[in-house]
């Protein structure tokens, strides 16, 4: 069953600030600033730079592949089930831990006003939000830009009047610890920015994909990646270390110390809906992981079930919140230092991604967005977020260890013999080595996915491509040689000899020339009968030699009709001629690997579809 598509700008926007600004913010900076110092503030803003890197890729093939759990399935597809099960298992690992540092959070804020036990209170708010989330995600992502917006205006009012308040003598010194310490400091805070992947997992609820996600993840980083720079500038010239270090309200003492009560409690109040947003896009995003897994027979099919009276996938849901539960009772430390390592090795495989779906060729790969200055913007973030790693200790590196391992261990005993997949790396490969690994199942699967994205709704001339003859010539010939080709192959399906049909290529070729451009001939002509219409794609990589002027075709579209057929005929020139105008139809004509690889670029074209399926269009 389907997903519903009803997510606009508005809502990716928040689903991803508010994933962001939460903890990272209002906790985090007083553990960070006892690490590093003032400069934290470098700390944070190094994340976010990072963050772009990733982000960037993330976004290229969410346009490209909208599908729930994005880089999931983007990873999926880039390097196969095996890389993918760890990446779909490490990210929902990562959503549910931050969600659960979300969510101690919350409940540290709320115990000033209800006295209950921490954790029994971040609990209960679980629940709640389960419940939100199996309604609907556009109900919960509702919540989620009402929150965001009071959200950004709290702090924005912070910000602003403590400017006036800030003593500089506290940003001294910058670095007591050391560069070594900031840039740990950097991977330590990384989960701030986690928020990002969490829209490229319910890209298959948002509506126009190939604008709205990239947008909204722009300009959700770059609104929070600003807000976080001088949201914890003014509180380190505020607090000072003495009073900063180690807190686990900073950012409402800041609000003590330059507005007053009222401040605090203002700031209290941004803080619970911080983390109430954090808790709602986390679980509405960490849920979608297992139901991609499982619809890949990667987790059992339970995973995969969707509630027919709300379209949500609940099972998912419910378990996804029965973890969350379970991180509620892990130290602080630990479960962001855990999300921090995840969310890193889940942007370096992305990077990979784009890295292998550019390099492979692989025609149907057909991103809106492209992420820019490929391929250098891509190694930097790579090795960036491996610099990261080695700088947060061993620590780090083990839990990236052990988490792998243990994604390899579920593939190898689960889904290793449930589920085979054809994969970008094969492609690759088999263009670097010249042997053949691959069908047409991954160039397939995309193509569905176009046509979904681009809500492409087949007419006749698209079904008449879907079953047309495509031949694909390894060696340069003449007109002449092509026109008996044809018609040999055409004649008994059209009805009419060979020699007739021969004759009249060559007449309606003497009438005029049906050479388009210097790469492109549209020969088309009327034959006697009824209802009779055919369309041949002909590709020559070595040329066709129409005449002294057009020696080197290498695109023929053959149309054949009875006169009936007048007005389909113009329909179909029509089609054509707005398909071959892309400016990179030729080099994508003589690239294209094979027959499937010819007719998915006819199929795919930015056209005007027709309104008519009818078998004539008189």
């Amino acid at each position: 069953m389907e997903l519903k598509r009803n997510l606009k700008l508005i809502d990716v926007f928040a689903i991803a600030s508010g994933a962001m600004v939460s903890s990272g913010l209002f906790i985090l900076p007083g553990i960070a600033h006892a690490k590093a110092g003032p400069g934290v503030i470098v700390s944070y803003l190094l994340a976010a730079l990072l963050a772009m890197t990733g982000m960037l890729c993330v976004a290229e093939l969410a346009t490209a592949m909208p599908r729930a759990a994005g880089d999931y399935f983007f990873i999926t597809r880039s390097m196969g089930s095996a890389v993918g099960t760890v990446a779909g298992l490490l990210t929902w690992l990562a959503l549910a831990l931050k969600t659960a540092f979300a969510l101690i959070g919350m409940a540290a804020f709320t115990m000033h006003i209800i006295p209950l036990n921490i954790n029994f209170l971040a609990a209960i708010f679980c629940i709640v939000f389960l419940l939100i989330n199996i309604v609907g995600v556009k109900e919960a992502s509702s919540l989620q830009v009402a929150l965001v917006a009071g959200l950004l205006i709290l702090l924005g009012i912070y910000t602003f009047t403590g400017f006036a308040k800030m003593n500089v003598n506290y940003l001294e010194p910058f670095a007591p610890n050391g560069l070594s310490a900031i840039f740990a400091t950097c991977g330590f805070v990384f989960v701030s920015y986690g928020g990002l992947i969490k829209v490229a997992s319910i890209a298959e609820e948002v509506d126009n994909p190939q604008r709205n996600i990239p947008l909204g993840m722009i300009l959700s980083l770059l609104v929070v990646g600003l807000m976080y720079t001088f949201v914890i500038m003014v509180t380190s010239g505020i607090l000072g270390a003495e009073q900063l270090d180690n807190s686990l309200t900073p950012i409402s003492d800041g609000a003590m110390a330059s507005l007053g009560p009222w401040g605090k409690r203002a700031l209290d109040i941004a803080a619970i809906l911080a983390f109430v947003s954090t808790a709602n896009a986390g679980i509405m995003s960490a849920s979608r992981y297992p139901f991609a897994l499982s619809r890949d027979n990667l987790l059992p099919e339970i995973f995969s079930r969707v509630n027919a009276r709300f379209k949500t996938p609940h099972v998912s849901i419910i378990v996804t919140v029965g973890f969350i539960i379970v991180f509620l009772f892990f130290k602080l430390e630990v479960l962001v230092e855990a999300a921090s390592t995840v969310l890193i090795l889940t942007y370096m495989l992305s990077i990979l991604s784009v890295i292998i779906l550019r390099e492979s060729g692989i025609q149907n790969y057909q991103p809106i967005f492209k992420a820019p200055l490929y391929p250098g913007l891509q190694i930097i973030g790579f090795l960036g977020f491996g610099f990261l790693i080695f700088e947060m200790g061993i620590e780090a590196i083990m839990i990236s260890l052990l988490l792998i391992v243990g994604g390899l261990f579920m593939y190898w005993f689960y889904g290793r013999i449930r589920s085979t997949r054809e994969y970008a790396l094969l492609h690759l490969i088999e263009r670097i080595s010249d042997k053949k690994l691959t069908s047409q199942i991954l160039e397939s699967e995309l193509r569905e996915i176009i046509i979904e994205r681009d809500e492409i709704t087949a007419d006749r001339f698209d079904m008449m491509i879907g079953n047309a003859l495509v031949i694909d010539l390894d060696q340069a010939c003449s007109r002449e040689e092509l026109f008996q080709i044809i018609a040999s192959k055409i004649s008994e399906k059209v009805k009419i000899d060979k020699d007739k049909l021969y004759q009249a290529f060559e007449t309606r070729e003497e009438d005029s020339s049906t050479v388009i451009t210097p790469y492109l001939a549209i020969p088309h002509v009327v034959i006697p009968g009824n209802k009779i219409f055919e369309v041949i794609l002909v590709r020559s990589n070595e040329g066709i030699a129409f005449s002294k002027d057009s020696p080197n075709v290498h695109a023929v579209f053959f149309l054949i009709g009875s006169s009936d057929e007048r007005n389909f005929h113009l329909k179909a020139l029509s089609a054509i001629a707005q398909i071959v105008q892309h400016p990179k139809f030729e080099k994508r004509w003589i690239k294209a690997r094979n027959i499937e690889n010819l007719r998915d670029l006819i199929l795919l074209g930015k056209r005007r579809r027709f309104q008519s399926n009818n078998t004539t269009d008189d």
